[in-house]
């Protein structure tokens, strides 16, 4: 108690003894109260003039996300409970929220990954994982955006998806040259054959992976969806691959056209797209938490198109707040990638 008095002391009066430190308030002030709360007085130090006291911030001063579809969702808008943290194992947490931007050539790129509403209720961890990497320098730069979702109600699932994407990236990141070689030639079957292989050796590890940690087989894994763009700025292939759920999508004359097709039989599970952006396109990648209410949800669809078509590119700030309009019934971890074309 002695040295809490004596650092008070400090703060407020040097030429003050601890024993005063009870002293009665100045003019003006009520004893037990006090700048800093109800409580033992303090002298509060003088304010610079023009200033005033600061107040405490209120909810009605955030502005909520934008609600579409019938009625309000479920859950507050806003985070709520932390998952619980292991001091041997802090380098697990992961942020509510994650947003990134670049721009190379003619495109422009904005992501966003941001926790459920259901997630931030119950106190649990992003199941959905990003990861934004530029390999090589100048023109033959690749960009990789990988996004993954671990499998729901897996302890694990967040675990999951930071290895996969973490691992789809150094593979590709290792075989920069060789995809680089390929998508100069337009060799479309050598990089669809190339991203297979790497994509089954990522899923290679997230199983052996589960094997040790002792987890029942298939437990350890994620859906993944990964662009892969090109720095130069005279080519406009876009290059997306993955397994599992999620959306592929463009805008392109203000309307939407599902790109996500299923699988073929020769290569299930894997997805593979090359597409020819157009001056104009939005290219959008999601993960599930975001496909499926733009698939179940027109007034969502219609809301972002507005907001995404024709060319607009929104700055880091307002691409977040649209990538958080809010459809009651979906409340899934949101990732979403869009890349927009000059």
């Amino acid at each position: 108690m002695a040295a809490d008095a004596r650092a008070d002391t400090d703060v407020t009066d040097p030429a003050t003894p601890a024993a005063t430190s009870t002293a009665a308030p100045r003019e003006g002030s009520s004893a037990g109260e006090t700048a800093f709360g109800v409580g033992e007085v303090r002298w509060a130090p003088e304010l610079p003039p023009g200033w005033v006291p600061a107040q405490g911030a209120r909810a009605e001063d955030v502005r909520e996300p934008e609600v579409v579809g019938g009625g309000p969702p479920t859950y507050g808008p806003e985070p709520t409970a932390w998952p619980e943290a292991q001091p041997d194992a802090l380098d697990g947490l992961l942020a509510d929220t994650v947003l990134d931007g670049a721009s190379y050539g003619t495109w422009t790129l904005r992501t966003a990954s941001i926790r459920g509403d259901s997630a931030r209720y119950r106190g649990q961890p992003r199941r959905d994982a990003l990861l934004t990497a530029r390999f090589g320098d100048g023109d033959d730069a690749l960009l990789l955006i990988a996004v993954a979702s671990g499998a729901r109600a897996a302890d694990d699932a967040h675990r999951a998806a930071q290895d996969a994407v973490r691992w789809i990236a150094g593979a590709v990141g290792r075989s920069r040259a060789r995809l680089a070689d390929d998508l100069r030639a337009a060799r479309r079957g050598s990089l669809k054959s190339g991203l297979h292989r790497l994509t089954d050796r990522c899923y290679g590890r997230l199983r052996a992976r589960g094997e040790d940690l002792g987890l029942d087989e298939g437990t350890y894994t994620a859906s993944l969806r990964c662009l892969l763009l090109p720095a130069d700025p005279e080519s406009r292939v876009r290059l997306f691959f993955g397994v599992g759920e999620g959306g592929l999508f463009r805008i392109r004359d203000g309307a939407w056209q599902d790109l996500d097709l299923a699988p073929d039989a020769a290569s299930a599970p894997f997805r593979f797209r090359a597409t020819v952006a157009q001056p104009g396109d939005a290219l959008v990648m999601s993960s599930a938490g975001l496909a499926e209410p733009l698939r179940g949800e027109p007034e969502l669809g219609a809301h972002l198109a507005a907001r995404w078509g024709g060319g607009r590119v929104p700055g880091l700030a307002a691409y977040l707040a649209d990538a958080q309009t809010r459809v009651k019934g979906y409340a899934d971890d949101r990732t979403v990638v869009t890349v927009w074309d000059a």
